[in-house]
């Protein structure tokens, strides 16, 4: 609705105009306040992207379109800022990502690099649990880095609700290849996937 882009575009210059007048009001050395005023900006930022993005949807633009506009694909634009509904019930989604599933994710990555299978085992779902090993886990692992060679580094992972978990892309560098760690976490912070997709055999 028009009434959702006016009221967006309304708190973003309020929020503009406290920023700017604190400015003035404290000392040069209160950066918090003027931090946590550019924080509310960003946020009242996002709500105009988001409003615009529903009136685009309502006036039949694709996804890809707007994928398009924003610089992303049309399935994270879509999971950002779309409103899906599950099929189940009819009713809207969850679409908020666990907290700090990125840092996990991080840390599942660094565990893998540095050979702590036992670390990244354990904190696998039943079902994983059940699926694969530490031994196969290695072993998996050990073929990647025998193809592609040492690993040396990874990217800011993305991050998106999807159904009961949240999923994590992770772009990987290794000395001759490149590869997206995709995991899936649930909201108790277990591990529901774990998958190294090699970006050369992607379409």
């Amino acid at each position: 609705m028009q009434e959702d882009l006016t009221n967006a575009l309304r708190s973003l210059k309020t929020h503009t105009e406290e920023f700017l007048a604190s400015r003035f009001r404290t000392a040069d050395e209160d950066w918090a306040g003027s931090i946590a005023l550019a924080l509310r900006m960003q946020a009242d930022a996002d709500g105009v992207v988001r409003a615009v993005v529903q009136q685009a949807r309502r006036s039949g633009v694709t996804w890809q379109v707007i994928g398009d506009a924003l610089g992303v694909s049309r399935q994270a634009a879509f999971q950002r800022y779309g409103r899906p509904v599950d099929p189940r019930t009819g009713e809207p989604m969850d679409t908020t990502p666990l907290p700090g599933a990125a840092e996990l994710a991080a840390s599942v990555i660094e565990d893998l690099a540095a050979g702590r299978w036992s670390r990244i085992t354990d904190r696998f779902d039943p079902a994983m649990r059940d699926g694969l090993s530490e031994d196969a886990l290695a072993a998996a692992w050990a073929q990647i880095v025998g193809m592609s060679g040492a690993f040396e580094g990874h990217g800011e992972p993305e991050v998106a609700r999807a159904a009961d978990v949240t999923v994590t892309n992770t772009p990987l560098s290794l000395e001759a290849g490149d590869y997206t760690a995709r995991i899936a976490f649930r909201d108790d912070r277990t591990i529901a996937g774990l998958h190294i997709l090699d970006e050369s055999r992607r379409p």
